[in-house]
C-alpha cells in the first residue's frame, strides 16, 4: 500500500514550492545557414498518463514494428529514411517495458553527434530498471545522431543541424526525412519526453531544464524532475522539444556541461532528475528521491564579447553575480589591450565559455533572473486562460511574447 500511495503523497505535500521557473532568449545555438524546412503537420498524442496499478497487467508495446513483451528489456532498431540506404546504420533504441500499466517516457541523447554527457544519463538509467518492477514504459535512444557521432561533430554530415528539423519532412532534405522518421516511428508513441543535450562550441552549461513555462502541462512535469535548475523558453522552431510540445506531449530538454567530454558531475545531476521523474510518476521507486526546491529563470540573458581575443573568466558556472560585475576580460595577445565582459544585471551564471580565442560577438556567459514559483504558475494559468479566449475568438494577430 505504502508503494502505491507513496507517489501521490509526496506530490501533494511538495506542489505549492516545488518549482521555481526561468526563460532562456538563447534555448539553443541558432544555426543561421541550416535553417529549418517547413514541418508538416502532425497530430496531437493523447498523453494523459493513467495512475499506475501495480496489480494490473500490461499489454505489450508495439514499436519499430516489434512487439515487446510486458516486464521485458529489449534493443530495438531504428532506420532513418534516407537516399544513401545501403551504407546506413540503424540506430539502437532501448527499450524497457513494465510488467504494470503506467506512462510512456522517452529519453533522446546525441541529436548533436558531440554531446556526451546524455548518452551516459541514458545508459545508467536504462540499465538500472527492473521491468518486472516497472510501472509504464521507458524509451531511451542514446546516440540519435550516429552519423556526426562517429566524426565527433555537432552536425549532420551535410552540415545540417538535425535539431532544427523537426518533425521533419519525409520529401525534404536529409535532416529533415531524418526527423520525421524519429519523430513518427518513436516520439509519437512517448507521453513524455526528455531530450538531453549540452553547451555547444566550448560553451558548458549548469544542468538546467528548458521548456515552456506557458504552458500548464509543462511546468507540471519540470516539478518532477527534483531540485534541478528550469529556464522558461518556447525552443526554437525545429527543436524536437518545440515538435513535440506542439504535438500535445510534455516535453523538456535537459542541458548539462559541455561538449567532446564525459563529465561525471553532470551526468550523475542528469541521472538524478531523471530517477526522480520516474518515482513521481509512479513508475518506478527510486532512492535517490530529490525534493529541493527548483531555482526558476524567467528571463536571461547571453552577454557577448565586444571584441576578439582570448578570453579569461573571473566566473564559474552557478556564480550569483551583481549589475556591473566583471564577468571575465578578452586580452588582444598582440597589442595587449582588452576589454572587460560586465553583467547587464543581477542574476547567476547558468552557461558560459571556457577560456579560449572568441571573435567579436562571441555569447560568453548565460546570466538568469530567479522568479518565484508562484508568479510564473500564476503566468502560466493566465497564459492558458488566455489561450482558451483566442480560440473562441478566433486567431489573433497580436505577436506572441515568446516571438
Amino acid at each position: 500500500m505504502w508503494k502505491r500511495l507513496r507517489p501521490l503523497i509526496i506530490a501533494t505535500l511538495l506542489m505549492p514550492t516545488f518549482l521555481l521557473p526561468a526563460l532562456s532568449w538563447a534555448t539553443e545555438t541558432e544555426d543561421e545557414e541550416n535553417p529549418p524546412a517547413e514541418p508538416v503537420p502532425v497530430t496531437a498524442v493523447d498523453q494523459t498518463a493513467q495512475p499506475a496499478d501495480s496489480s494490473a497487467s500490461q499489454a505489450a508495446l508495439r514499436l519499430l514494428s516489434n512487439t515487446v513483451e510486458p516486464g521485458s528489456f529489449n534493443t530495438l532498431y531504428w532506420s532513418p529514411e534516407q537516399s544513401f540506404a545501403s551504407i546506413a546504420t540503424p540506430v539502437p533504441v532501448l527499450v524497457a517495458h513494465g510488467a504494470h500499466p503506467g506512462p510512456v517516457v522517452c529519453m533522446t541523447a546525441a541529436v548533436h553527434g558531440d554531446e556526451l554527457n546524455g548518452i551516459e544519463m541514458v545508459r545508467r538509467l536504462m540499465f538500472d530498471l527492473e521491468p518486472k518492477q516497472l510501472n509504464g514504459s521507458v524509451i531511451g535512444i542514446p546516440i540519435v545522431n550516429l552519423d556526426g557521432f562517429r566524426r565527433a561533430e555537432r552536425y549532420l554530415s551535410d552540415r545540417r543541424d538535425l535539431n532544427r528539423h523537426f518533425p521533419g519532412n519525409p520529401q525534404g532534405s536529409s535532416a529533415s526525412r531524418i526527423a520525421h522518421s524519429l519523430f513518427t516511428d518513436v516520439i509519437a508513441h512517448c507521453q513524455y519526453l526528455v531530450d538531453l543535450h549540452t553547451g555547444s562550441m566550448a560553451r558548458t552549461n549548469l544542468p538546467q531544464l528548458r521548456g515552456n513555462l506557458k504552458k500548464p502541462e509543462i511546468v507540471e512535469m519540470a516539478k518532477h524532475l527534483g531540485g534541478i535548475t528550469v529556464l522558461h523558453g518556447a525552443g526554437a522552431q525545429g527543436t524536437l522539444r518545440r515538435a513535440a510540445t506542439d504535438a500535445g506531449i510534455p516535453a523538456l530538454t535537459m542541458e548539462a556541461g559541455g561538449p567532446l567530454v564525459l563529465e561525471e558531475g553532470a551526468v550523475d545531476y542528469g541521472v538524478k532528475a531523471l530517477q526522480t521523474l520516474l518515482d513521481s510518476l509512479g513508475m518506478k521507486e527510486s532512492s535517490r528521491f530529490w525534493s529541493a526546491p527548483q531555482p526558476v529563470f524567467y528571463e536571461s540573458q547571453w552577454v557577448r564579447a565586444s571584441q576578439g581575443g582570448i578570453l579569461l573568466s573571473n566566473v564559474k558556472l552557478g556564480d550569483k553575480v551583481k549589475t556591473g560585475q566583471v564577468l571575465g576580460s578578452v586580452i588582444d595577445p598582440i597589442s595587449n589591450t582588452g576589454s572587460a565582459v560586465l553583467s547587464p544585471f543581477n542574476g547567476r551564471i547558468l552557461g558560459m565559455a571556457v577560456n579560449q580565442v572568441v571573435q567579436t560577438g562571441y555569447a560568453a556567459y548565460h546570466v538568469g533572473v530567479e522568479k518565484a514559483a508562484e508568479k510564473v504558475e500564476q503566468e502560466a494559468e493566465a497564459a492558458e486562460s488566455q489561450a482558451e479566449e483566442q480560440d473562441k475568438d478566433g486567431p489573433s494577430t497580436s505577436q506572441s511574447l515568446d516571438e
